[in-house]
């Protein structure tokens, strides 16, 4: 007897109900929404970093350029780099910044490492309003620390020089090592200095044994990025500089006034390139420490 109904196997969309894919819940459905890249977003984006980097690639290609020219590119040619070398003026201008970059470094992360310790150590209302006034400089444009600086130099009688420079970019680069060492002091235990003068060192002892180490990574760090951003530096440098021998960044401008030569471009490429390893390397500095581990740090392995 057969059957009066008919079979899947002669009516085949009987079955399409078991076959079909289950549809996506409502959550699932939210979920996949929210994490859909907005198309818009993604083109300002793309147009910010075109417009961002697009002059910075343009001077780096035509540092290259064959021909005394800025806006036609005639072939690959390292014309202007070996006319660079052989600048005595602007070889002696880069002797000048890095002789400033140095000096800045060192000064300010002994005094940037002794403030954090002093700031972090101190539980006082006299310590809370010293690191308000701290922060000062990160909030005040670069340009009245500027006049400030050469403002003071004249009024105490002091001419304006290289070591002008060095003692504002000093003053004006503390704050960032603070910044960067205050979290990593307030990080550590104090109960590991306690420990050691328990075992009989002294307060400077307990510091230079124990505290200075485990601050290594962080002070390389902030020492790395002082230098690049000194030596990047153009404003506080433009009001506190002498007439000779100048830093580069305001040699650079005085050059740029009359007219920009292929041979700045070679050396904007060159001190690009210079900040970029720079700051590299202060990002990975903590990275390689983290690695190595706190014992081999504190051992000084």
């Amino acid at each position: 007897m057969v059957s009066a109904e008919p079979s899947g196997q002669f009516w085949p969309w009987k079955n399409l109900s078991a076959t079909a894919p289950a549809r996506p819940s409502a959550r699932t459905r939210i979920r996949r929404r929210a994490h859909r890249k907005p198309r818009v977003l993604i083109a300002i984006t793309g147009l910010f970093f075109a417009l961002l980097y697009l002059p910075i690639a343009v001077v780096a290609l035509f540092s290259f350029n064959s021909q005394k020219s800025l806006t036609v590119f005639d072939g690959f040619s390292l014309r202007w780099y070996r006319a660079f070398v052989h600048d005595d003026v602007l070889i002696a201008s880069l002797g000048t910044s890095l002789r400033i970059s140095l000096v800045a470094m060192v000064g300010s992360v002994l005094l940037g490492a002794a403030l954090a310790l002093g700031l972090v150590r101190c539980r006082t209302r006299l310590g809370s309003l010293a690191g308000l006034i701290m922060l000062v400089p990160l909030i005040t444009p670069e340009i009245v620390t500027g006049v400030a600086s050469m403002l003071l130099f004249k009024g105490l009688g002091v001419p304006l020089s290289t070591g002008t420079v060095m003692l504002a970019e000093i003053t004006f680069s503390i704050s960032y090592v603070t910044v960067i060492l205050r979290s990593r002091v307030a990080a550590l235990n104090p109960e590991v200095e306690e420990a050691a003068m328990d075992l009989g060192a002294t307060r400077w002892q307990a510091v230079r044994l124990v505290t200075l180490p485990a601050l290594l990574p962080a002070v390389l760090a902030s020492a790395v990025l002082i230098f690049a951003l000194v030596f990047d530096d153009f404003v506080l440098a433009y009001f506190t500089t002498g007439v000779d021998p100048q830093p580069l960044s305001v040699r650079i401008y005085s050059a740029i006034r009359f007219g920009v030569q292929p041979t700045i471009n070679a050396l904007g490429t060159l001190m690009l390139a210079g900040s970029i390893a720079l700051i590299a390397l202060a990002l990975f500095i903590p990275r390689l420490f983290g690695r190595r581990g706190g014992l081999d740090i504190l051992s000084g392995e």
